[in-house]
């Protein structure tokens, strides 16, 4: 079955970020004691949360973004980046910041391909809330049911699900269906 529109992770699907997570969440971690905030034994994307809750979002956007940012500098493409063009629509739903995704788009000239890219800071909520998938089916005027949101993770599964879409694992996506 093919699908109106296919909407892709990013990191672990097109590209993989060299981004050391364990340096940035130590990083994040010293960030919020810094400011007399103790992140315990939360995770980065936890941290972020607590971050959120305590009014520092802003600072810890910030670290995470630039070590993105330096990552996606030096991202290595993943074969589903080399089944461009598509014959349908095509966006990016990435917890990610949306400008690390951009830029990791542009270092190998998939940008051309992808219209909406929705990031972790582009809506109100991130994966695995189904509002940034939303966001990019509206933005294309295709309907959840008819599209395909293709991931690398649970979270993925689960916005998908959530947003009335189809998903597929990025490790068994057959993009030779929706090639140009």
């Amino acid at each position: 079955m093919t699908h109106d529109a296919v909407i892709y992770d990013l990191d672990g699907t097109l590209v993989r970020l060299a981004v050391d997570w364990d340096a940035v969440a130590s990083e994040v971690s010293t960030l919020l004691h810094d400011r007399n905030v103790d992140p315990g034994t939360r995770d980065l994307w936890e941290m972020l949360t607590l971050s959120s809750e305590t009014g520092h979002r802003d600072a810890v956007e910030a670290a995470i973004t630039d070590h993105e940012r330096t990552g996606a500098r030096s991202s290595d493409r993943l074969p589903l980046a080399d089944g461009f063009p598509h014959s349908v629509p095509v966006g990016v739903c990435s917890l990610n910041a949306e400008e690390a995704c951009r830029l990791a788009l542009e270092v190998h000239d998939l940008d051309s391909y992808v219209g909406p890219v929705v990031g972790r800071d582009t809506v109100g909520s991130s994966k695995p809330d189904p509002e940034g998938l939303l966001a990019i089916t509206d933005e294309l005027g295709v309907d959840p049911d008819a599209t395909v949101f293709v991931g690398d993770s649970e979270s993925d599964a689960t916005a998908a699900q959530r947003a009335g879409m189809a998903f597929e694992w990025a490790s068994e996506f057959d993009q030779a269906r929706y090639r140009a």
